[in-house]
């Protein structure tokens, strides 16, 4: 049997799985193969099979290096669950249980090994590893290496000296949801990776829905959308822990079963909302970004922001906890101009990059500002917001339409905008510089404010070029001409506009320029596409449902944990009366067919018997 063949067998197996996810076989087969890999997979496309396939086959123990003690627990306990001979070792633990089961890694009970990447070059963990048979070390959420990343971890910055420290060199392999180009490069720089398989299987999820909601007032929309999503599980993100105590309580108060969640919360008040929401007795959890990265909940069918990110990488991972188990699920950012104050403030003052030195602390300051000024466009501009985040991570999709957006299903069209474009630029031009794009917008359309004329700009040639398309479009011109480097805004508290390193292109329009813009003054509709999804019983899946929550109940683990939702659905359609034909269920494989199997048959035999 080659290697390949035994990677066939665990993912049936063990895992429950008939065939390999988009670019899951090929990083398996390259670590396999004994080659380094640099795999960009977005969430819910079977990161962690990558690297738990090979640590099966391999001969040795597997290292994964893991940013949060909630992600490694999740992760340990669904591999418990799967058979797999898994531990963690963080400081979660105390120090008579670290050292048992660093006692039990010694020995090889262990296929698999999660750690913090603090512990790395500590002298007990060192001193295990370099005694130890190390098949491969896996670097998960590998975008915290990098300083150009939105979650930089100077712990991940001991990986590469811990690799040094090994007596032999093992399999290195870093996996990251969300990296931009610059990341990328750094990821391979930094963690010293030679010649690596490198893969991105694309940062679409076709199953998300995206939307932009430019409320009035926050409250209402948040209960609007609520409303319309009335018994489903998803998480309310918030900027600040005030946020999240004012808008959990107001939820509660308009009898919304919410619960709050953020670092300032005593550890048994985070931990019993936690557990809450991932058991499905809370539907909804309102949260600053401190919650979601380790929580490995499959069934989160929406995900809010309350207050807009500081950047799309943020913006996207945090987002992307919706829908993991393939369903449909949405995720809407309601927007306020307050928002970019806030991030402006959280950036300026913020501790997140205490340990590093001055200088550096200047750098990161500075590429998060470019970072932010990004996550504004998306929620300020128009046209497809997948087409926008897709582009934001360097992916180009054949279609400028998604017809699964906000951005899309509004009121819009495409058309060229050579000349308007040429016309906002000169205007820019005879305006030196000296003002934002609210006040070029109304000078563009005029309008007749006072400001305007105190200035004399309604006395400039541009005053009033395109007073036919309406401030809706030329605003929105203006944002894309940003993005396209046509345009530029400065940093600061109050961004300026002025020509772009492009400028000169669009001014002799040699090449058109193609925008999807809203109809004049059109609001947005908050309108979504439904697409068809399989049917089926309704009846049957209550009930499967409801076994899987007293299992969980019974053994103190997430529901999701025994079976996802995904599989729930696949057992209720193909309705299976025998071990063997349970074994055709996504999702179920010999270790939770012994676990679980026979109380699932009953539950399909009983109700098919009514």
């Amino acid at each position: 049997m080659t290697a390949m063949d035994a990677a066939r067998q665990a993912l049936g197996e063990v895992f429950g799985y008939d065939d390999f996810r988009p670019g899951q076989e090929q990083v398996i087969a390259a670590i396999l193969s004994g080659r380094d890999v640099m795999a960009v997979m977005p969430t819910g496309a079977g990161k962690s099979l990558c690297y738990q396939i090979p640590a099966l086959v391999l001969p040795g123990v597997t290292l994964v290096v893991s940013p949060l003690i909630s992600l490694m627990r999740d992760q340990v306990s669904a591999l418990l669950q799967n058979g797999v001979r898994a531990a963690y070792l963080n400081s979660s633990l105390t120090p008579r249980q670290f050292m048992l089961a660093l006692q039990n890694a010694r020995n090889g009970v262990y296929k698999i090994i999660y750690v913090a990447p603090e512990r790395l070059l500590t002298e007990l963990f060192l001193d295990f590893a370099c005694h130890a048979q190390i098949a491969q070390v896996v670097v998960d959420e590998a975008h915290c290496v990098s300083q150009w990343g939105q979650d930089f971890r100077p712990g991940y910055l001991q990986i590469e000296p811990f690799i040094k420290r090994l007596p032999v060199r093992p399999r290195l392999s870093a996996f990251t949801a969300t990296a931009t180009e610059s990341v990328r490069r750094d990821i391979v720089r930094l963690l010293d990776l030679k010649a690596p398989y490198e893969i991105s299987t694309g940062f679409d999820r076709p199953n998300l829905y995206f939307e932009v909601r430019r409320p009035k007032d926050r409250d209402a929309e948040l209960l609007r959308f609520l409303a319309e999503h009335k018994g489903q599980s998803g998480i309310v993100y918030c900027g600040t822990r005030k946020g999240v105590e004012e808008v959990a309580r107001m939820l509660r108060q308009e009898g919304i079963d919410a619960v709050g969640y953020h670092a300032g919360m005593p550890d048994e008040e985070r931990r019993s909302a936690q557990e809450d929401f991932v058991a499905d007795s809370v539907p909804v959890i309102v949260a600053t970004n401190a919650f979601g990265m380790g929580i490995d909940k499959s069934n989160v069918s929406f995900v809010v922001h309350y207050n807009m990110p500081k950047d799309l990488e943020s913006y996207y991972q945090e987002a992307g906890r919706a829908g993991r188990d393939g369903e449909e699920a949405v995720c809407c950012l309601l927007y306020q101009p307050a928002d970019v104050r806030l991030n402006q403030f959280l950036i300026e003052h913020g501790q997140e990059e205490s340990e590093l030195d001055a200088q550096t602390q200047q750098v990161v300051a500075e590429r998060a500002k470019e970072r932010l000024k990004q996550m504004t466009f998306y929620a300020t501009g128009s046209g497809c917001l997948r087409t926008r985040i897709l582009g934001y991570f360097g992916e180009r999709p054949a279609k400028v339409y998604c017809g699964n957006c906000s951005g899309c299903l509004s009121a819009a069209q495409e058309r060229d905008v050579t000349r308007e474009a040429g016309q906002i630029v000169s205007g820019v031009m005879a305006m030196q510089g000296r003002y934002g794009k609210a006040l070029t917008a109304r000078v563009l359309v005029g309008a007749r404010d006072e400001r305007i004329r105190a200035r004399g700009l309604d006395k400039l040639s541009a005053f009033g070029c395109l007073r036919a398309e309406g401030e809706t479009n030329v605003r929105a011109m203006i944002d894309e001409l940003i993005v396209d480097e046509v345009l530029e805004v400065t940093e600061g508290e109050y961004p300026l506009l002025r020509p772009g390193p492009r400028a000169r292109e669009a001014l002799l329009g040699d090449e058109p320029i193609r925008m999807t813009l809203p109809t004049a003054d059109t609001p947005i509709e908050t309108g979504r596409r439904v697409t068809q999804k399989r049917q089926v019983d309704k009846a049957l899946l209550v009930r499967l449902t409801a076994l899987r929550r007293r299992i969980a109940e019974e053994q103190h683990v997430p529901p999701f944990i025994i079976f996802t939702n995904a599989t729930l659905r696949d057992m209720a359609d193909k309705r299976p009366r025998t071990r063997a034909a349970m074994l055709r269920v996504d999702g179920v494989g010999a270790g939770k067919l012994e676990r679980y199997g026979d109380a699932f048959l009953r539950e399909i035999e009983a109700y098919v018997g009514e």
